[in-house]
């Protein structure tokens, strides 16, 4: 299937003191059209932060009480099957070549036993596979594992990258209030780290802050996605899983959550032993900022240009969360609207360090 959308692409200027965009620019509309040059250079743009879902699964899960009646298919604006060619020309208007592929965080089913969830994720990977061999210039594949069942995760991401070509995993934050850092995830924590390949640690909504997360304004997704990601960082800095596996790569969405926003604060409790504010950890928490990498989706200029600051750009990877409601259609104004980028800063973040991560 052919790209549809006409696309006539953008030649922007860029420089330190004048970025091309105003502060804050639109998440809900996009300014950059494919292809982005950037002070006379073509530029390749990866979006580190995208999802998709594969139905084919429900007829294994539809009757299952977990689900409650619910179709998990069913999230607001996500439609079921894939909408190939509306997902490329929604990428050509957002000035993204390739997008890094991830299974929603809705599909992930840790209450699955075990051949059930080895199943569920054979079936996903398996169409993951598909579709990124149909468009390989246009899409990359990370794998969905089972980690509620450790063993068998590590088996999954081996077979997944060797025999797949996957390039990772995505897991997400916390599974039903079980911290990654517990030791029994220590058997994936360690594949991970033998295959070189890096996992991307997605939230879902900090459930365990349902109650005070009720009323109006989304709170569960405004404060609970970044404070869930927040909180599984943490533990794996304060429980020293960071220090036992100091080659893991991790990629964390949303900026992170608030590590970098509040890491003096970490530092602090670090050096002051506070109350058992110091842990396993065996350098300061700051000190782990460069064995982790953030994605841009933290929609305000300020909070963007903080962000770089504190992790510096070569940690960087660029993220729209799309196709969800909460996605950042404008990824590229957002980082171009930064002050004091260097050129190779603009490259690393727009896609020289995920091209490094995933070996592209």
């Amino acid at each position: 299937m052919s790209d549809s959308v006409e696309c006539i692409g953008c030649e922007l200027t860029y420089r330190a003191n004048a970025p091309c965009f105003e502060r804050n620019p639109s998440a809900l509309t996009s300014d950059t059209p494919r292809p982005v040059t950037v002070n006379g250079k073509k530029q390749l743009v990866i979006d580190m932060h995208a999802h998709c879902q594969f139905p084919e699964i429900m007829p294994l899960i539809k009757d299952r009480p977990e689900l409650d009646g619910k179709d998990p298919f069913g999230q607001g604006g996500w439609g079921k099957g894939q909408e190939i060619e509306r997902r490329l020309n929604a990428m050509n208007a957002m000035g993204v070549d390739i997008q890094v592929l991830s299974i929603s965080v809705f599909h992930h089913h840790h209450w699955a036993e075990y051949s059930l969830a080895e199943d569920l994720c054979q079936i996903q990977n398996e169409r993951m596979t598909e579709i990124c061999a149909l468009y390989p210039d246009r899409f990359v594949p990370l794998s969905i594992v089972a980690l509620q069942h450790p063993e068998l995760a590590a088996t999954q991401l081996e077979c997944n990258v060797k025999e797949m070509g996957h390039r990772g995993a995505m897991i997400t934050a916390a599974l039903d209030g079980e911290e990654l850092s517990n030791e029994r995830f220590h058997p994936f924590w360690a594949k991970a780290e033998e295959l070189d390949v890096p996992i991307f640690i997605h939230p879902r909504h900090f459930r365990e802050g349902a109650p005070r997360f009720k009323g109006q304004g989304f709170l569960s997704n405004i404060i609970g996605n970044p404070l869930d990601t927040t909180v599984a960082l943490a533990h794996l800095i304060y429980e020293g899983t960071l220090d036992k596996f100091p080659g893991v790569k991790i990629v964390a969405a949303h900026g992170g959550g608030y590590l970098a926003s509040n890491i003096g604060r970490f530092d602090h409790g670090h050096n002051s032993g506070d109350r058992g504010g110091r842990g396993a950890e065996k350098k300061a928490p700051s000190d782990y900022l460069n064995q982790l990498y953030f994605d841009t989706v933290v929609f305000g200029t300020e909070n963007l240009h903080h962000l770089i600051r504190e992790c510096g750009a070569g940690q960087l990877v660029l993220g729209t969360d799309y196709p969800a409601g909460m996605s950042n259609i404008n990824p590229v104004a957002h980082l171009l609207s930064v002050e004091g980028l260097s050129d190779e800063d603009i490259e690393a973040i727009l896609s020289g360090t995920v091209k490094k991560l995933l070996k592209i």
